[in-house]
């Protein structure tokens, strides 16, 4: 089974003093897609240039032709899912049918109270995900939708004429647990994940892959249960999360051995950072060229 590679560049550079320079060279070096994330400022990059996301992909798709583009990931933090679907398919529009929609159910980082809310609890993000996700699937697919939720509601809202991707764009949800990998069961055309952030800090790469096997198998039996296989599914593993950090960028034998024995437990694409320098996801540009050039062919 080969191995698509792709990227996420990070928001955090003017378009004219590197951002749009970022996406062309990785449309240049062959990516299958380049993601960004959806936030409204993250981490330690929270008192820095961070731009936002959707119009950062429409400029995109906009010096772009063949490499998909997306978000990785969109959460309902602080989206709707009426004004979300519009802007998607505005975006597949403008990219011609090259978006795919990452999304997950949030956390607890600056978005979870940039709007002024208190933190939703665990329970309160999976119980809105359960909402958003169902919701946009039909807004993206229904010329008008009413609907009215515990959390979301619809009022004839009109999407024509739809997205260039039929019946949508598709869905890449990120989840570990089970209500999360039921929707990407029954919505996904692709799963997401980090790993187990347990393991980041203290764990071992051997312990990592066993972790995220049993997701692998989590997310089989939540396929099974919708009566999907799941091996028809693309499995998508976002690097930068698991406790080898940034060692599989540090050459291309390294990047070859990490992306293998995730090949081996099913996975489809393996997304690595562009790299940011003084941050957690600074990496050697060169090296990082020549495993977007090379690694390809080796796991072929």
């Amino acid at each position: 089974m080969s191995l698509r590679l792709s990227t996420v560049i990070l928001p955090c550079r003017r378009w004219h003093e590197g951002g749009r320079a970022a996406w062309q060279r990785a449309e240049q070096l062959g990516f299958h897609a380049a993601y960004t994330y959806d936030h409204l400022s993250w981490r330690s990059f929270r008192d820095g240039p961070w731009f936002s996301a959707v119009p950062t992909l429409t400029a995109a798709a906009a010096v772009t032709d063949r490499m998909r583009l997306g978000t990785l990931v969109t959460s309902p933090n602080f989206r709707h899912p009426v004004t979300l679907a519009k802007e998607l398919i505005s975006l597949d529009d403008v990219s011609g049918g090259r978006v795919t929609l990452g999304i997950g159910a949030g956390g607890t980082g600056f978005d979870a109270t940039a709007l002024g809310q208190e933190a939703w609890t665990p329970k309160e993000r999976a119980d809105r995900f359960a909402e958003f996700v169902p919701l946009l699937d039909r807004l993206l697919t229904e010329g008008a939708v009413s609907y009215r939720g515990d959390h979301y509601a619809a009022h004839e809202a009109r999407n024509i004429p739809g997205c260039v991707q039929r019946p949508r764009l598709p869905f890449a949800v990120a989840a570990t647990g089970p209500r999360g990998l039921k929707l990407a069961a029954r919505h996904g055309q692709a799963w997401v994940t980090t790993g187990d952030p347990t393991l980041y800090a203290e764990g071992t790469p051997e312990e990592s892959v066993q972790a995220i096997r049993r997701q692998t198998e989590r997310l089989a039996d939540a396929c099974a249960a919708t009566g999907r296989d799941a091996s028809g599914m693309d499995k998508v593993l976002l690097t930068g999360f698991t406790p080898d950090r940034g060692r599989p960028l540090e050459s291309v034998d390294a990047f070859v051995d990490f992306a293998g024995r995730h090949r081996e437990l099913g996975f489809t694409e393996i997304v690595v950072h562009w790299p940011v320098p003084d941050s957690d996801f600074a990496a050697e540009e060169r090296v990082f060229e020549r495993i977007a050039m090379e690694a390809p062919a080796q796991l072929s």
